[in-house]
């Protein structure tokens, strides 16, 4: 493969290697959470894994760039390591328990839909509803509730895709029984954790301004968490043998949800996005939701229900839509360069002459009506 043909491949490569990491994040945490290990001891684990994985890339890598933490900074940091660590991933987890790692995949393809509404909420995303793309948006989002919607309503029959086990019929039935009795409740439980994860991204597009060292920043968030995750788990998991890690599934999950699913995640999507932008990462979350439910129906002989089949496509769509009128924000397309585009922070310089002959330059950005702003004033003699 050539050089040039390998730059155009290499943020697909990358992207989809992620989407294969992200499947088995739910798959082996499945694993360990049925054989009874805790999940806030997991989440416990799995953040202070992924802070040491971080530590000396951000030690060695940002320690000319890494801004001054300040009180304002760090209380964002608190809030951002709550709201992924511990309530994403703790109702993540539990909607996992009560019905299964293929239905949470396809209902976590929802964030996109649920940040843009939170976005609006807030006013960091605009919407002039006579333009396409914030149509596309708004309809995207309202398909995508529709179908998790009917993911949470209705079941339909069971599709098995490569065919049940015997030697799994004991743990397939247990988890159906499961499933069908607290699926609802679940998937209540999964809505939350997507609402906390889209609060998750809303705040730290606003924290990455104010401490624009990503790996870092990321560190501080991975050990926030663990250190409010280890809080909470004391108090709902007070038996020490919980804490117990042995050469199984409750060493293999801590380990590669942590270095895996944080830490290599976190700095290929940074990667990615250098060049590629957020847009096109989160177009192929889809793909994950496809290699979960073929590796579960395979490892842990998970039954495909047609109202999951049925509602993962709706939402796919409904994604896709969002992830369309969002690109056309950028005045580009998904696989667009968004190094090409113009910085809306670039500064400008408006050349001022005054009455007395002196030259004056007005230094500011500007804002959405072609204004300067937070002007400063330079002045050089004639």
């Amino acid at each position: 493969m050539s050089t040039s043909m390998w730059k155009k491949a290499k943020p697909y490569l990358l992207t989809i290697g992620l989407q294969f990491g992200s499947a088995g994040m739910y798959i082996i945490s499945t694993v360990t959470l049925n054989h009874g290990m805790n999940r806030y001891v997991l989440i416990v684990y799995r953040n202070a894994i992924a802070a040491l994985v971080l530590l000396p890339f951000a030690l060695v890598l940002e320690r000319k760039t890494r801004p001054k933490m300040t009180l304002s900074i760090f209380f964002h940091i608190m809030v951002l390591g709550f709201l992924e660590p511990v309530l994403d991933q703790g109702f993540a987890y539990l909607g996992m328990n009560y019905t299964s790692a293929s239905f949470t995949s396809a209902i976590m393809n929802a964030v996109p839909s649920v940040t843009f509404v939170i976005s609006v909420i807030f006013r960091i995303e605009q919407v002039n509803i006579k333009e396409v793309r914030s149509q596309a948006k708004v309809i995207g989002t309202l398909v995508s509730f529709g179908g998790a919607l009917l993911m949470a309503t209705y079941k339909g029959p069971a599709i098995n895709i490569v065919g049940s086990h015997d030697n799994s019929s004991h743990h397939e039935s247990s988890s159906s029984n499961t499933s069908g009795s607290h699926w609802a409740m679940g998937t209540l439980f999964i809505l939350i954790g997507c609402v906390a994860w889209s609060c998750f991204y809303v705040l730290q597009s606003v924290t990455v301004k104010k401490y624009p060292a990503n790996i870092s920043l990321s560190c501080w968030i991975c050990t926030m968490g663990a250190m409010q995750g280890a809080a909470v788990a004391f108090v709902a998991e007070r038996r020490p043998s919980a804490w117990a890690v042995g050469m199984d599934t409750r060493l293999l999950a801590p380990l590669y949800t942590g270095i895996v699913s944080s830490g290599i995640t976190y700095y290929v999507q940074g990667l990615v996005m250098k060049t590629r932008g957020p847009v096109f990462v989160t177009a192929f979350n889809p793909l994950c939701m496809i290699l979960v439910a073929i590796l579960a129906s395979f490892i842990l002989a998970e039954k495909l229900h047609l109202g999951s089949i049925i509602g993962g496509v709706i939402i796919a769509i409904g994604l896709y839509a969002v992830v369309w009128g969002k690109s056309k924000d950028y005045g580009t397309s998904p696989s667009s360069d968004p190094s090409d585009l113009k910085d809306e922070d670039e500064v400008h310089k408006l050349p001022v002459t005054t009455t007395n002959g002196t030259k004056m330059s007005i230094i500011g950005d500007k804002d959405s009506s072609n204004k300067p702003t937070e002007m400063q004033y330079m002045t050089v003699q004639k």
